[in-house]
């Protein structure tokens, strides 16, 4: 994971558990490798670590642990915002992104994820998971687990589809108004420019506040649920597959 600066000196579990759509699998889709991240190798703490240039009939197994509140809102390592209630993941060695299947050994439960960050940088470790991916395996009362991951490349047969809920309830979006962040960078002009696009595709304004030098991307406000749900799953199914609802 990046290795910035942080608020919190400690990691925390949210105070909400996730919701049912925050706990659907991500859809693995072909996607060329990331601009940030990807060095040959890399050194963290005085140790040197190696990227593989593809993550073809990649398998391993090991301890898989999980990064939450500390880290949530902040830079990955290929320039993204960690989403603790996204289906993501910390890998060392893997290409970003790179689709992975995350087998729990000791229920045998499974979640999909994305890797868009390095780490874990603990000894024994193979992988950091986001919250929602470790809440999915049932690993929150030890906080690890022994798992098994296995890279996902094949692109040409789809995967099992999953009935995809409604992100927000009409109650939960009664009260106030809310937003989709589609992403985040620090590219000024990448953010003004998506911006337009999306706005221009989906007639939905689109404003891209900086905070921190890092200019996010948001639709909205939306006061229509339908509205909302049916625009960030269409942005989670295509080019946005971090994309989130926020108030």
């Amino acid at each position: 994971m990046n290795t910035g600066r942080y608020q919190q000196k400690s990691d925390s579990k949210p105070t909400r558990s996730p919701s049912v759509s925050e706990l659907v699998d991500i859809t693995p889709r072909a996607e060329a490798h990331s601009r940030g991240g990807n060095r040959s190798q890399y050194q963290v703490r005085g140790k040197t670590y190696s990227v593989l240039k593809s993550a073809e009939n990649f398998s391993q197994t090991g301890i898989a642990s999980w990064y939450g509140e500390k880290f949530h809102g902040h830079l990955t390592s290929n320039g993204e915002i960690y989403n603790m209630y996204a289906m993501s993941a910390a890998h060392k060695n893997l290409p970003l992104p790179t689709y992975l299947k995350v087998t729990n050994n000791a229920n045998n439960r499974s979640v999909i994820v994305r890797v868009n960050d390095r780490g874990p940088f603990h000894q024994n470790r193979i992988i950091d998971l986001s919250y929602s991916a470790a809440y999915k395996l049932d690993m929150m009362k030890t906080g690890v687990a022994n798992v098994t991951v296995t890279a996902i490349t094949d692109f040409s047969l789809p995967e099992e589809k999953q009935v995809i809920p409604a992100v927000l309830t009409t109650s939960e979006i009664s009260e106030e108004r809310k937003y989709i962040q589609v992403f985040a960078t620090k590219n000024e002009q990448l953010a003004n420019e998506t911006a337009q696009t999306l706005q221009n595709l989906y007639q939905v304004n689109t404003i891209t506040p900086k905070n921190n030098d890092i200019f996010r991307v948001q639709m909205g406000p939306f006061t229509d649920v339908e509205a909302l749900n049916t625009i960030l799953i269409s942005l989670q199914k295509t080019a946005y597959p971090s994309a989130f609802s926020l108030k």
